[in-house]
């Protein structure tokens, strides 16, 4: 279904293409000429704008123009007399879709050419976001405990229920949310994601919900949000629970109504998504010491699903190695290495509190050290284990693992954050605590 806008001073060309697009499942508004039209296209959103040439005051020409240069995300369908043909394909020059001849040979003919434009309207979107998604891992290769949680995936993704995927840092939480994805009624819409830690809240702000042009230094053009990209598909919200108390507002609304606005904008945009969300934290203790709202947990978490850490699922240890390992060969340029037998006995030693991400910065490190194609022990890098003889405070031990992390990627605490396997603000929190600016 799509949001059709058919502006046309003739109220009997008007109903007739009304009835025809709601019939063929479309939710349609009407405009009674090109004023109206623009009226209605900036109090709400709208996918396709249906719109005959000729009208007093405001035409179809000058109405495309503004389409395309306020919203050219929407596409536009001209409506034409016999004598104004070669207008119309001047329109399309800039910018229409494609235009009808009046009279009409009936609503097959409207319908055909409103689906072809809806079509590209839906290619140019996935195309906006190609660039988020990648060819991912197998979620597991077998492990025993994850076969519970593979059985919950698997039943909740036929349906249209909100999920919280709920585990440690790394565990393949966004491989889960994709999994949801793939196997829903949604599968051929987008899938869309976003980082809450990875973004000031202002930031995070424009990226959700978009932003219109002018509405603060910068916004040069309209930007529509990652929710609106996502539209008919999967929307991904990695790390929710670093969410700032105003945008967690903000989010519950859109939760409840399925609307929301740009920022600086006032057009109401539908929020036609399936909702996953996934998070390291406690949501459940962030309630009780009111550090995340109590109605927003219980919208996000209708089906919650835990995924366990690396450690309890070693049996995936050795062909999650083997396939990051391929990965990585390739991007590093060294497709010929392979993972020997003491490298893997070792790895089975760790504790892997990073998961899945620290396991496969290990075997980036180890593919850049190895001298020849089978990585040893010594390629790992891995710190040995302290002495049991040596006694340490829980804080030294943080210490080190957050001074550690952050020479390891050189200073940038965002990346360090993700390997500690906590959030960007506990990051912060930690960095003062110690003293470490």
């Amino acid at each position: 279904m799509a949001r059709v806008l058919v502006v046309d001073d003739d109220s009997g060309v008007r109903s007739f293409l009304a009835d025809a697009l709601e019939l063929g499942g479309h939710d349609v508004e009407q405009a009674a000429d090109g004023a109206a039209g623009l009226l209605a296209l900036r109090r709400a959103a709208f996918d396709l704008v249906l719109t005959d040439l000729k009208m007093p005051g405001v035409d179809g020409l000058e109405l495309l123009a503004t389409v395309r240069r306020e919203q050219p995300e929407v596409e536009v369908i001209l409506l034409t007399a016999h004598g104004s043909i070669d207008v119309a394909v001047r329109a399309m020059k800039q910018g229409a879709f494609d235009f009808l001849q009046k009279p009409l040979s009936g609503p097959g003919e409207l319908r055909q050419v409103v689906a072809r434009a809806l079509e590209r309207r839906q290619l140019r979107a996935r195309a906006e976001v190609s660039r988020l998604g990648s060819e991912a891992l197998p979620l597991t290769y077998g492990a025993a405990s994850m076969a519970q949680p593979m059985r919950a995936l698997e039943r909740v993704a036929r349906t249209d229920s909100t999920v919280l995927l709920l585990g440690e840092s790394g565990t393949g939480k966004e491989l889960a949310a994709r999994y949801v994805h793939e196997h829903s009624s949604r599968s051929e819409g987008p899938f869309v994601a976003v980082n809450c830690a990875a973004l000031t809240e202002s930031l995070l702000e424009s990226e959700l919900f978009g932003h219109e042009k002018g509405s603060f230094t910068g916004a040069t053009v309209r930007k529509r949000g990652r929710i609106e990209l996502a539209a008919g598909g999967t929307f991904f919200l990695d790390e929710v629970g670093e969410l700032a108390p105003r945008l967690q507002a903000a989010l519950l609304r859109v939760l409840q109504e399925r609307v929301f606005t740009r920022v600086g904008g006032g057009q109401s945009v539908q929020a036609d998504v399936r909702w996953v969300a996934a998070t390291n934290r406690d949501l459940e203790r962030e309630v009780e010491q009111s550090r995340f709202r109590e109605d927003l947990y219980f919208r996000l978490a209708v089906f919650p699903v835990v995924l366990p850490p690396l450690r309890d699922r070693l049996e995936d240890l050795e062909p999650l190695s083997q396939a990051l390992l391929r990965r990585i060969g390739g991007v590093v340029g060294r497709s010929d290495l392979l993972l020997g037998p003491e490298a893997l006995a070792v790895l089975r030693t760790r504790a892997w509190r990073g998961n899945v991400r620290e396991l496969a910065n290990t075997l980036e490190r180890a593919a850049i050290l190895a001298e020849g194609p089978v990585i040893g022990p010594g390629d790992l890098g891995l710190v040995p284990r302290a002495s049991p003889a040596v006694v340490r405070t829980l804080q030294d031990l943080e210490l080190e693992a957050i001074r550690a992390a952050l020479e390891r990627h050189s200073g940038h605490r965002q990346k360090a954050a993700e390997e500690l396997g906590i959030g960007l603000r506990t990051l912060y929190d930690k960095l003062r605590k110690h003293d470490l600016g």
